[in-house]
């Protein structure tokens, strides 16, 4: 495979795992660290990112960028990036990788346009590349796939859904809409059982009748602070999505209003790297509890 420069922006938990498997596959992975925390400085430097610092230089350099990053700042991004290739005067292939709606992917298709650089939807699907047992899938749509080819190093399973911009943000939308909608859906049910006396009693009918579901709480709800902030952006995307074909969103507003009640305890200043894994799901939840309050429906 040809080595090509490639940005990632920024290296959070997905992005430094897509970047190292890049870098390990040949390619020579850029980023700007402008404004980044000491965390993604050495997250980015661990997995062998080479830092421009300016966005123009950025632009300049790299032949593909990908934008990995909380939803809430996709656009606002890809706003940065056009305005660096006008003022560059080059426009490398810009490839959106966030868990944002389709109509987010088309408004950023949009930017893109206006900038004269091409643009490919994509939706990243499993955990970061060497987390997990699977690769991590990048489900792209659009016109012209072909500069995503670049991308299919180990570790990553590059999937093509179809020419319209918008397919693989939807795909990615209704997979989140599972899975985290049924982590935070878990987190609902055990902050209400506290609140109301009864997590030991429903816990040990669960353990007689659907022994998953309490496997599932016991081992996700204290991991799920540490994600919050970003997660409940992306409930309020998947909200938008489903009520762009005529489905009701209000499971993943009730989701979103979860996540943002996490997102308010202490425990959101976890990060993956720091959550405290001797604190039990019963104590997890009972902080949530303690915070019901401040984030009333």
């Amino acid at each position: 495979m040809k080595r090509q420069t490639i940005a990632v922006i920024a290296p959070g938990d997905m992005g430094s795992g897509v970047g190292q498997a890049l870098s390990r596959g040949g390619h020579d992975v850029v980023t700007s660290l402008t404004g980044r925390s000491v965390e993604s400085r050495t997250r980015a430097e661990r997995h062998g990112f080479r830092d421009l610092v300016d966005l123009d230089i950025v632009v300049r350099e790299a032949s593909l960028i990908l934008s990995i990053l909380p939803p809430a700042a996709a656009v606002a991004l890809a706003t940065d990036v056009s305005a660096a290739m006008e003022r560059s005067g080059v426009r490398p292939v810009y490839m959106d990788c966030n868990a944002i709606s389709p109509d987010n992917s088309r408004r950023i298709a949009r930017i893109m346009e206006a900038a004269g650089a091409a643009y490919i939807d994509c939706g990243i699907i499993g955990l970061a590349p060497g987390k997990g047992p699977q690769p991590t899938r990048l489900y792209v749509s659009g016109p012209d796939l072909a500069p995503a080819d670049a991308l299919a190093v180990e570790g990553i399973s590059l999937k093509g859904v179809g020419l319209e911009i918008g397919r693989a943000s939807a795909l990615k939308m209704l997979y989140s809409g599972l899975n985290k909608g049924r982590f935070s859906l878990l987190a609902t049910v055990a902050t209400a059982a506290q609140a109301l006396g009864l997590l030991d009693e429903l816990g040990e009918e669960l353990i007689f009748s659907q022994g998953d579901a309490w496997s599932y709480m016991q081992g996700s709800l204290s991991r799920l602070p540490a994600d919050s902030e970003r997660w409940w952006p992306e409930m309020e995307e998947i909200a938008e999505t489903f009520e762009g074909v005529g489905v009701t969103g209000e499971f993943h507003r009730g989701a979103a209003w979860m996540l943002r009640l996490m997102a308010s305890t202490p425990l959101s200043a976890e990060t993956r790297e720091t959550i405290d894994t001797s604190r039990t799901m019963a104590e997890t939840v009972r902080i949530f509890t303690e915070h019901l309050d401040k984030n009333s429906v």
